[in-house]
């Protein structure tokens, strides 16, 4: 059985497109067989409230005038109602917080005063003289190679700073725009960033997400990720469409059993070494 995905945005998330569909998406992930599916929709913030580090940083339009606010009652109401139409799928209720260690304040406020079955922690954007800017607006500021580098640094301060999330989403989410083509970028050229990163995740007891919308993990960066003593997996198509449910699950779940980590007792368990 393929495990389930603990990545999904659905019409709740400010991203997404007329197509999205939270209950479509459980018709997909059901016909593919996939034992469960989260749907962890975006929880981001245009301008930081009081408590939040991000106080004194200018926010870029380019990025910041896409998002909107999730409303999280009218979110949890279609969770619900597609638990009931379709209990034959594990359907657990979730967000994906963006820079949480920059919005701590705010996105806590958000996490702790409503439940949440999966909370996912992600870098999407990073400081930058001055300004938060999308990661990949950095590419032809900097060399690509120092991009990377850049984006490390800032996701050492996120794993640091924040204990919001469980699970780490697409550690190297800058790969995706590579310059030169995804499908060149070498993750051995950042082997000591990667450990690095990895380590302090580790470190936390927290859970690292092999992402399918991105280009696939190595089976080396999986081994890192246990060489570190990281002891846990998730898997995360990312999907933004129905039919993206579960995407690449199979070769995925080859590289995961390939780098020393199985299925847990249960089908929904994340995958352990």
């Amino acid at each position: 059985m393929l495990p389930p995905d603990n990545h999904v945005h659905t019409e709740w998330s400010y991203d997404t497109s007329a197509e999205a569909s939270m209950a479509r998406s459980c018709e997909q992930a059901l016909a593919i067989g996939l034992p469960g599916v989260a749907f962890t929709e975006h929880l981001e913030f245009t301008a930081g409230g009081e408590g939040d580090a991000i106080a004194g940083v200018a926010t870029d339009a380019r990025w910041w005038t896409r998002i909107k606010p999730l409303d999280v009652t009218g979110y949890l109401a279609s969770v619900a109602d597609c638990r009931e139409r379709f209990p034959g799928l594990r359907i657990l209720s979730g967000v994906e917080t963006g820079e949480s260690h920059l919005f701590a304040a705010s996105a806590g406020a958000v996490v702790h005063g409503h439940h949440f079955d999966r909370v996912l922690g992600s870098l999407h954007a990073v400081p930058y003289k001055g300004r938060l800017v999308a990661a990949d607006a950095l590419f032809g500021n900097m060399p690509d190679d120092d991009v990377m580098s850049y984006y490390f640094a800032e996701l050492l301060q996120l794993i640091e700073r924040s204990d919001l999330f469980e699970v780490l989403a697409h550690l190297d989410f800058p790969r995706r725009y590579w310059p030169k083509g995804a499908h060149l970028y070498r993750e051995e050229d950042f082997e000591e960033e990667y450990r690095t990163v990895l380590s302090a995740l580790a470190g936390t007891g927290r859970v690292l997400e092999v992402n399918t919308k991105s280009p696939l993990a190595s089976v080396d960066l999986i081994r890192w990720w246990r060489d570190v003593g990281g002891t846990a997996v998730s898997f995360g198509s990312d999907a933004h469409l129905p039919q993206r449910v579960g995407d690449r699950f199979k070769l995925a779940v080859d590289v995961v059993e390939a780098a020393g980590f199985r299925a847990g007792r249960y089908p929904y368990d994340f995958w352990r070494v």
